[in-house]
């Protein structure tokens, strides 16, 4: 991944898709990177199954990660 991005949350499909979501509504388009499912097309398969990764560009890193901890309460 380009070092322009940083991963903000890791973990499973619903809670990435709601913070894919959120960003998307405030201007933020978020990097999705599903391991598991890449493997998966590729024919092989992944110990973690679900796990996703959203990164986001360093520009936006700051009012992406306040988005990430309303969702998720830390």
């Amino acid at each position: 991944m380009n070092s322009n991005y940083t991963r903000i949350f890791s973990g499973n499909f619903i809670l990435a898709q709601t913070i894919f979501n959120q960003l998307k509504a405030i201007g933020i388009i978020p990097v999705i990177k599903d391991e598991s499912e890449s493997g998966r097309l590729a024919g092989f398969g992944s110990s973690i199954q679900g796990n996703q990764e959203i990164f986001v560009h360093a520009d936006e890193l700051e009012k992406a990660q306040s988005i990430v901890q309303e969702i998720i309460g830390a």
